[in-house]
C-alpha cells in the first residue's frame, strides 16, 4: 500500500505507551488501529465524504464523525479525569476536521487505556460504554469493545465507498490487512511485538 508521507500526530507522539508489555501493547495497538481510520480518510474519494448512500444509512462523514463522538463519550464517562474531545458536527464536518479530532480522541483513549490496564492505582475502575449499558471492570475487554465498535465502522465505510461507485484504491483495501508495515510506520520501527 502507498501511503502519503504522514506526520504522526502530536497527540499520539505523546500518548503514555504503559509500563508492563500487556498494557503497552494494548495502547500501540489502539494507535494503529487509528492509522486505519487516518489511512480510510487520506485516500477516500472526496466526493464520498458527504455523498447519499443507498438506504437509509449514514454517510462516511457521519460514520466518522460518530466514531469519534463515542471515543469522546468513553472518555467522558470513563476517565472524567482526562481532557474530553470536543464533538463533532456531522453535517459541518471536513475530512480534515475528522482527522484531526480522531487523532486527538485516539490519543485520549490510549491515555485512558494506558491508565485502565497499566495501573493498580488507577482512578479507572470501570469502562462505561454508555449511559444505558452497565459498567464492566476495566480489564482488556474494554480494548476489545472499542477495535470491534471501529473495524465495523471501517467496513461499512469500505462498503459504502464501493456501492457508491468510489471504491478505495485496491492497494489501500488490502493495505488495511499490512498490520507490519502499518506498525512499523506508527508505531515501532521493529514491528508487532516490539517497542522500538
Amino acid at each position: 500500500m502507498t501511503t502519503r508521507p504522514r506526520k504522526v500526530p502530536t497527540q499520539l507522539a505523546r500518548a503514555p505507551l504503559g509500563r508492563t508489555p500487556l498494557d503497552r501493547a494494548s495502547v500501540q495497538i489502539f494507535i494503529a488501529n487509528d492509522r486505519l481510520n487516518q489511512i480510510l480518510i487520506e485516500h477516500l474519494d472526496p466526493s464520498a465524504w458527504r455523498a447519499k448512500p443507498p438506504g437509509n444509512v449514514r454517510s462516511i462523514a457521519a460514520i466518522f464523525t460518530h466514531m469519534h463522538n463515542v471515543r469522546a463519550k468513553w472518555v467522558r464517562l470513563t476517565a472524567p479525569h482526562l481532557k474530553v474531545p470536543p464533538q463533532l458536527n456531522r453535517a459541518h464536518c471536513t475530512p480534515q476536521q475528522a482527522r484531526a479530532a480522531l487523532a486527538e480522541s485516539a490519543a485520549r483513549c490510549a491515555e485512558m487505556l494506558a491508565e485502565a490496564l497499566g495501573d493498580s492505582g488507577s482512578r479507572i475502575k470501570t469502562f462505561c460504554r454508555d449511559g444505558w449499558a452497565q459498567p464492566w471492570p476495566a480489564g482488556l475487554e474494554m480494548l476489545a469493545y472499542m477495535l470491534s465498535h471501529e473495524a465495523h465502522h471501517r467496513g461499512q465505510v469500505c462498503m459504502l465507498a464501493h456501492q457508491l461507485g468510489l471504491p478505495l484504491p485496491k492497494e489501500v483495501a488490502y493495505g488495511l490487512w499490512n498490520w507490519e508495515k502499518l506498525w512499523k510506520e506508527c508505531v515501532a520501527p521493529g514491528g508487532p511485538g516490539y517497542d522500538s
